[in-house]
């Protein structure tokens, strides 16, 4: 076990160099003109040299990489927006706290949703409770999240009023009259959890009833069955166990594609996150926090997929023999 975590750790730490250097030339060595990234147009040589000084840009190609790669690890830095001046790290700190709310609340939820509709879906197929999810599968997969959270927004924020349609809560309480506390946090949260949860539960679903359907029908299922062993213990020690590989799977997809569309939730109920900071910086020609945040979210992809690997290896023993 050993040995798998430590050349899965390896490989983790090569991606994301490999993926840092990529960033680095896309965003850093496409563009030649400083003053245009200011966004201050016709900027005067002065003003254009000092800015190209700033980024580094006066220096050999490899020697800007070294440096953006030494501050990032030794100082954790990434530099400072050339918007406002705010260092690119304190950003990043403000906008992941709304978007790790709205996509780890998400999954908790859709998680919490799918497995237990999932397996009673595969242990009473073609009754009437599988029908009803398999039409919950349907909507869901043809819903997207856009439409999802308008709906949500408009039937219970605007026209029932039983939760914000807007704006994010802290989670921690607050003394100078702010919102604030993790009741409110998750009140003001729920819309969109729910509209993560029927866009990736959906998904789930299918998937869980799907694989417990194959499960239940190998031959060491079977055996414990003929054996007498209870049926808790083959459902939860023999199908569950064994049914879950794949679902282990399309969750670490899952988590890196809920980042990438997380854009489009924290729009619909006005949440300043990574996604809205993205947008905003690109228009903005903000360098420094489009890398930042491209970087950030690289990061969290490998170590869910790092994460996703260890469980994997957990469930399945033979995935540390191979």
């Amino acid at each position: 076990m050993a040995r798998f975590l430590l050349r899965r750790l390896f490989w983790a730490v090569w991606l994301f160099f490999v993926a840092t250097l990529i960033v680095y030339a896309i965003f850093w060595l496409v563009p030649s003109d400083p003053a245009h990234l200011a966004g201050i147009g016709a900027a005067s040589p002065i003003i254009a040299a000092r800015i190209r000084s700033e980024l580094h840009l006066d220096v050999p190609v490899f020697q800007q990489y070294w440096i953006f790669i030494w501050n990032m690890i030794r100082h954790q830095s990434l530099g400072n927006s050339i918007q406002n001046g705010a260092s690119v790290r304190w950003i990043l700190g403000q906008d992941a706290r709304v978007t790790g709310s709205i996509v780890l609340g998400g999954a908790c939820l859709w998680l919490l949703t799918s497995v237990p509709i999932g397996i009673l879906s595969a242990l009473r197929p073609r009754s009437l409770f599988d029908r009803v999810a398999m039409v919950f599968v349907l909507v869901g997969i043809a819903s997207p999240p856009v439409w999802l959270g308008l709906i949500l927004a408009y039937v219970f924020g605007f026209k029932l009023g039983w939760t914000p349609i807007a704006d994010y809560c802290n989670f921690r309480s607050s003394s100078a009259g702010e919102c604030g506390g993790p009741a409110r946090w998750a009140y003001h949260l729920i819309l969109p959890w729910l509209t993560f949860m029927c866009f990736f539960a959906a998904f789930y679903v299918r998937m869980i009833r799907a694989s417990i359907m194959e499960v239940a029908h190998e031959d060491y299922v079977r055996t414990a069955v003929a054996k007498g062993a209870p049926g808790r213990r083959v459902v939860f020690r023999h199908i569950l166990r064994n049914s879950m590989l794949p679902v282990v799977t399309l969750l670490g997809t899952n988590i890196a594609y809920a980042l990438g569309s997380v854009v489009f939730v924290e729009q619909v109920f006005n949440l300043h996150g990574l996604g809205v900071e993205m947008l905003g910086s690109a228009r903005a020609s903000d360098v420094p926090v489009v890398v930042g945040v491209v970087v950030f979210v690289t990061l969290v992809v490998i170590v869910a997929n790092f994460l996703v690997d260890v469980a994997y290896a957990w469930l399945d023993p033979r995935i540390r023999l191979a």
